[in-house]
């Protein structure tokens, strides 16, 4: 790396709610003691991109480089990386001396900082992020890295629920997230069952083998389910869900809205139900993706919905961001093969 020529990138910034646009910033050089320098890949997009375009983060200021599902190579030899190297990025920044990291839940430090969120993201030719943030993806089928941050929420998930084999699970919400939950619950061998408001998202599950598919309307088992999932990121699905718990089972919400949940502790306690939060993922989360992906246990081909080049994106993200339920997952594609 030629350090005597100053370079810059392109950044895929959100510049407020509704305005995306490529801006210019130096291309990074140097990395602060301990983070090394990675070469970005590829990006992915996921609904917290589209919430930001959309003005609806509620931890989010203006400008901001989005970006948080990133693989890359390391730029520079640093740390025990070498450079060339494939990885794929934990976006979780973490303090490591609050009481979450002390107990090895960096996923929900009390400080943490989300790259595309907190602080800048990877839509951009290079990022520095700190060594141990990095995960080797040598091992991956080409185009599979990028999808592990998204996949590793659904897998910290399940592995916080603890399905059993044979256990009825029911995912509600069917977008990737709730995919993802829906993988990784199956590979545990629980019988699961998804549900969404939107036919094209249950027609999307259904190409990956998931038979048990209901409308909101549709009836589902009166005894309930041993675990249920809650991926809508709406306020109201998730208040319908307590009902979907059997008795002695687990409600785990998933995905999180502004508004206050209200429940019938009266329902909850007859149920002796746990409900649990499941926020981002850990490295141990990381490797059981990397292990499904590498072992063909999950399919990444039929993941990705399409790849686009960043110089597209400013004038297809509105449009991606409204047709977001046709969609699995769109990778956008910096440079390598992500």
């Amino acid at each position: 790396m030629d350090g005597s020529v100053a370079r810059t990138m392109l950044n895929g910034t959100c510049v407020a709610p509704g305005h995306f646009a490529l801006t210019e910033s130096p291309l990074p050089l140097t990395a602060p003691d301990g983070w090394v320098l990675v070469d970005i890949d590829a990006v992915g997009l996921c609904g917290t991109d589209f919430h930001i375009f959309d003005g609806k983060h509620p931890f989010l200021e203006y400008p901001r480089v989005i970006g948080h599902e990133l693989s890359g190579h390391i730029a520079s030899t640093a740390h025990g990386w070498t450079q060339g190297q494939a990885v794929t990025i934990n976006p979780y920044l973490s303090c490591g001396s609050c009481i979450a990291c002390r107990k090895g839940k960096p996923n929900c430090c009390t400080r943490i900082a989300v790259l595309g969120v907190h602080r800048d993201g990877g839509m951009c030719a290079r990022i520095a992020v700190p060594a141990g943030n990095l995960y080797d993806a040598s091992a991956l089928p080409p185009g599979a890295a990028v999808l592990t941050e998204f996949l590793a929420i659904g897998a910290h998930a399940v592995r916080r629920a603890k399905p059993q084999p044979g256990d009825t699970v029911l995912v509600t919400g069917a977008g990737p997230i709730g995919l993802g939950v829906a993988l990784f619950a199956r590979l545990r061998g629980a019988q699961v069952h998804l549900r969404d408001a939107s036919a094209a998202r249950l027609s999307a599950a259904a190409r990956f083998g998931f038979a048990d598919l209901h409308g909101v309307a549709d009836p589902l088992p009166a005894d309930g389910f041993d675990v249920v999932f809650d991926a809508t990121g709406n306020a109201r699905a998730i208040q319908d869900g307590f009902a979907h718990v059997a008795h002695g089972g687990c409600y785990v919400l998933v995905s999180v809205v502004k508004e206050d949940i209200t429940f019938s502790d009266p329902e909850f306690h007859k149920r002796e139900m746990t409900l649990m939060g499941s926020r981002n993922a850990t490295a141990e989360d990381f490797a059981t993706v990397m292990q499904a992906l590498s072992d063909g246990q999950i399919d990444a081909g039929q993941i990705v919905s399409e790849v686009l080049p960043l110089a597209d994106l400013p004038a297809r993200l509105p449009a991606l961001v409204a047709n977001r339920e046709t969609l699995i997952k769109v990778v956008v594609q910096i440079g390598g093969q992500g």
